[in-house]
């Protein structure tokens, strides 16, 4: 199975084009706080200079359902990522443009800590709202965590199932070949410092996930 790839803070064009060359499959625009925030205007005028298939993942921090759906439409993003305490609630999914909601990538974090599964499972419950679940011990903390023991601990579970959090070019394939997920989703691990991307980092990374799928 091919592994999705999200290189995530992304925050200028220069970046955004090395990350699809290194072989992304979607960027992500972070619009809470952080080093890596970008106002809408400037993720709009990197996207503008993007490939139509790359997609263009925008992450929020327990943001108003009105708010989603204005930057959804003005951005020109393809996917929505919640981070935040609050379950991704059904008025976020009925707020976005009824032309485009079931296309739309919804992601929604699931902070690795005690209880998580039961957090999953109450919010699977809702069947559709969500198509694809983060797993990372918490939004931007570039910790790494016990893959294999989380994946464990799923048990039967199945899902798109995205892994994140303190993986980098030299231990991305040991998280992969460990968690078998569906996706990864990468920030501080590939940069050169906080905000922008190491054109090399980027390929090694890529390069590290592809050789993984083959083990």
């Amino acid at each position: 199975m091919r592994t999705w790839i999200k290189i995530c803070g992304t925050t200028c064009v220069e970046d955004a084009l090395n990350s699809i060359e290194a072989g992304a499959d979607a960027l992500g625009f972070i619009f809470c706080a952080s080093q890596r925030r970008v106002t809408p205007e400037q993720a709009q005028s990197i996207i503008r200079e993007l490939p139509q298939e790359v997609e263009k993942i925008g992450v929020f921090m327990d943001t108003a359902a009105g708010e989603i759906r204005r930057m959804v439409e003005e951005v020109g993003l393809t996917g929505i990522q919640m981070h935040g305490e609050s379950d991704f609630p059904a008025a976020i999914y009925s707020s976005l443009p009824e032309n485009r909601r079931d296309r739309l990538r919804k992601i929604k974090t699931i902070p690795v800590r005690e209880g998580f599964e039961s957090r999953f499972d109450a919010q699977a419950a809702a069947a559709g709202v969500v198509d694809a679940w983060l797993f990372d011990p918490g939004a931007g903390s570039g910790v790494a965590w016990d893959w294999r023991g989380v994946r464990a601990r799923l048990g039967e579970r199945q899902g798109r199932f995205v892994i994140a959090g303190g993986l980098k070019p030299e231990n991305v394939a040991e998280a992969v070949c460990a968690f078998r997920p569906w996706g990864v989703d990468v920030v501080s691990g590939v940069e050169r410092e906080p905000g922008r991307k190491a054109p090399e980092k980027l390929r090694a990374f890529v390069a590290a996930v592809r050789r993984a799928e083959e083990a």
